[in-house]
């Protein structure tokens, strides 16, 4: 059985790199790793006025479902982010009623959105964290907001296929000093694109 990482939320950031989306940032427990997961707006939103302690004048879908929990006695035991496969990360939701325990297939940002509406706990596994977190060492000083700013920008206009391997690796390792897991994360992946087309 793979080796679960118990995973807390750290934040949410606006996506400098895809419109209309979202990076939801993961830290490990007791660890120096994050993981971060595009996210769509409405889903980032779900989970920001939980976090923000803002109540919406009305249910919002998440809210629904967690009602409908509470209603049947239906427990949330778990989110297991089990899977990263063709740029999608794939998660499930244990829950328990009555003493038997169901596995129900979700998307994770979805699954997180109920998740932090009744206090569940998230992992993912040891393979997720090595393939696909980012590690972040706190004794390097952030960049100001005008300079991070002007190294996306500049990274955005760059295509990244024109920049070698080693190139990218060093790119990667400045965004993530300077905290900007979004971009990171378009780097990590375009490195994990070309190491797999190699394989």
């Amino acid at each position: 059985m793979a080796e679960k990482v118990k995973l807390s939320i750290l934040g949410i950031s606006f996506s400098q790199v895809q419109a209309g989306a979202y990076a939801l940032i993961f830290s490990e427990e007791n660890g120096i790793r994050r993981l971060p997961i595009v996210i769509g707006t409405p889903e980032a939103q779900s989970i920001a006025i939980i976090m923000e302690g803002i109540t919406p004048p009305r249910p919002l879908s998440h809210d629904l479902i967690h009602s409908i929990f509470k209603s049947l006695k239906i427990e949330l035991v778990e989110v297991y982010i089990y899977k990263f496969e063709d740029g999608a990360f794939y998660s499930e939701l244990l829950l328990r009623q009555h003493g038997q325990e169901f596995k129900i297939d979700s998307r994770t940002s979805d699954a997180v959105a109920i998740a932090i509406r009744t206090n569940s706990p998230i992992y993912t596994n040891e393979e997720i964290m090595r393939k696909m977190a980012i590690v972040f060492d706190e004794q390097n000083p952030s960049s100001t907001p005008e300079q991070v700013s002007q190294d996306i920008k500049e990274e955005n206009d760059d295509n990244l296929a024109n920049f070698s391997v080693d190139t990218l690796k060093n790119r990667l390792d400045e965004a993530v000093k300077k905290e900007e897991y979004e971009q990171a994360t378009r780097l990590r992946d375009e490195i994990n694109r070309r190491q797999n087309n190699r394989s």
